[in-house]
């Protein structure tokens, strides 16, 4: 196997069988390649994320590493979908699914997040109907296979009543949003979550009832997410401030304008320290 740092460029192996033995994958080593590109997405640093998610793929392939291969194309579906690459992001879902087949876990929580991620991905490249079929599926493991409290059921919760709202199964939606709400309340360090739900909750009153007619609601739902992203108790970290800055635009959307500059700034600072 590699080191684990992989090179900035790096040349295939001619031959896979070189890198295994007979019957005994070689396991790429999955929790310090997260870290590294966490490191990577905490620098804003997607070209960096997106070598290094490709080459340790590849390592997995080579090595036979179902599982380890499994976990990559599950960062590959998001990191595409996030990145805008529709192509890429639609391959990683159908083989991240197939391979979960394959190796018997998709009625478990690893093969639900798969499906999750697939979902997300089918949605955000204008598929949601192809995606609400998946997130039941996944919401029935999840509800199966999960504690009670976990904060993963409050994210699938929130994703499919996006997906929900493409459909225009707006009361659908709204129910599937509080139920995200009432999940991430009891999970420690929701609160982003929670800004996030408030967030799409405002968004759905204008897409179902209009702007004017929704405005009270909607800045009932601004205030309310506002306050979350200034307790004091919320780790400023990498992903606070990717919410930051995912989350600034909807409120400059709603005139929101200084809320909106300061939290880009947030995101600008945390990033400049990474």
């Amino acid at each position: 196997m590699a080191d684990f740092l992989p090179p900035e460029e790096f040349v295939e192996p001619a031959c896979p069988l070189c890198l295994k033995t007979k019957n005994e994958p070689i396991s790429i080593p999955i929790g310090r390649v997260l870290e590294k590109l966490e490191e990577y997405f905490a620098k804003n640093d997607y070209t960096c994320a997106e070598r290094h998610l490709l080459y340790w793929l590849n390592e997995a392939r080579l090595g036979c590493d179902k599982r380890g291969e499994f976990s990559i194309l599950n960062e590959l579906m998001g990191f595409y979908r996030k990145v805008g690459k529709k192509d890429e992001a639609l391959d990683a879902c159908k083989n991240a699914i197939v391979l979960a087949e394959k190796l018997e876990i998709i009625n478990s929580s690893a093969g639900a997040t798969a499906l999750i991620n697939a979902a997300t991905v089918y949605k955000a490249f204008g598929q949601a109907k192809k995606a609400l079929p998946l997130f039941e599926q996944a919401e029935e493991i999840y509800l199966r296979e999960l504690q009670k409290n976990d904060e993963r059921i409050g994210g699938l919760y929130n994703n499919f009543a996006l997906a929900l709202v493409d459909c225009k199964q707006f009361s659908r939606a709204r129910e599937y949003y509080q139920k995200a709400l009432s999940q991430m309340q009891n999970v420690a360090s929701g609160e982003l979550e929670q800004a996030i739900t408030l967030l799409n909750l405002a968004e759905l009153e204008e897409v179902e009832f209009g702007l004017e007619n929704a405005c009270d609601k909607i800045a009932e739902y601004i205030e309310k997410a506002w306050k979350l992203f200034n307790l004091q108790t919320t780790n400023k970290n990498g992903y606070y401030a990717f919410v930051c800055e995912k989350c600034a635009y909807t409120f400059g959307y709603y005139g929101y304008f200084l809320y909106e500059n300061e939290l880009k700034k947030r995101a600008e600072e945390i990033y400049a320290r990474s």
